[in-house]
């Protein structure tokens, strides 16, 4: 019945420590030898995606920036789309001249480039994700074949401030808050829901079959675009209340609770 299962990353797929839980990692190797598709759905790049791909012994297919690129099992471009590169840099310089307290990221396929390395943010991000940015300026943005996504890392008292004066400038483009510190910046139509819509025609999946799980704004038209959507526990209330399906947190093993409670795997007990 069930016939692909979606997951978001950071919240859900991971825990707080960005690893998988062994009970989490056996329920997806379970449901992949099923012949049931796994697809992580990140707004992360693939170099951010593939270090849990080598770690976890996993091979599947990402849908990575929200929705702007989808690679298959071996890192072949399925689907991609991204603003304008002089679109970006228009973003960037509005960025800097108004001064937010923010540290930018502009992210073209799997190229990943900030202003300055040193950045304590930045430096963050790079731990995390387990993949290396570089030094780029305008003129260096701005020689981009496209731009898949920019990722704004705001101070948190400030982000709101800053998301309402971004989408106030640029209302052409899909700014999403991702996180507490988060801001992610794509071309319109982007979403981990098109994404979703796109792959399950291309490998013809009927969508009522198909499950997700997320924990934040950014997955929410994902989870409600799914058959079946679970929001985490460790996800906003407004979230739950909003998505309904809850399970555990991502601490918790969220994802194999549900997929036991749909008996798609054997209850570890």
């Amino acid at each position: 019945m069930y016939q692909i299962v979606f997951s978001d990353v950071d919240g859900t797929l991971l825990n707080d420590n960005h690893q998988i839980t062994p009970l989490t990692k056996k329920a997806i190797i379970n449901i992949q030898k099923q012949d049931i598709p796994f697809v992580i759905v990140s707004a992360r790049s693939p170099s951010g995606i593939y270090p849990i791909l080598k770690q976890n012994q996993f091979k599947c297919c990402i849908i990575a920036y929200s929705g702007g690129l989808i690679l298959d099992q071996d890192h072949k471009v399925i689907y991609e789309k991204g603003m304008n590169s002089l679109g970006a840099v228009s973003i960037i310089q509005y960025i800097e001249q108004n001064h937010f307290d923010l540290s930018w990221c502009v992210y073209s396929f799997d190229d990943w480039i900030v202003k300055d390395r040193k950045d304590p943010r930045i430096q963050r991000e790079e731990r995390i994700v387990q993949a290396k940015s570089r030094e780029g300026n305008f003129e260096v943005v701005s020689n981009l074949s496209t731009v898949h996504k920019i990722l704004c890392i705001c101070n948190p008292e400030h982000i709101l401030e800053i998301e309402k004066q971004l989408k106030e400038k640029f209302p052409e483009y899909m700014i999403v808050k991702s996180s507490p510190i988060l801001l992610e910046i794509m071309e319109n139509g982007i979403s981990k829901a098109t994404a979703i819509n796109n792959l399950c025609q291309i490998w013809d999946i009927d969508k009522q079959y198909t499950i997700a799980f997320g924990d934040q704004y950014n997955d929410l038209e994902m989870l409600q675009t799914v058959g079946y959507g679970f929001v985490m526990g460790n996800a906003p209330k407004d979230i739950q209340e909003l998505i309904g399906r809850v399970t555990l947190d991502n601490n918790h093993d969220g994802i194999y609770h549900a997929l036991s409670q749909l008996e798609m795997i054997e209850k570890d007990y």
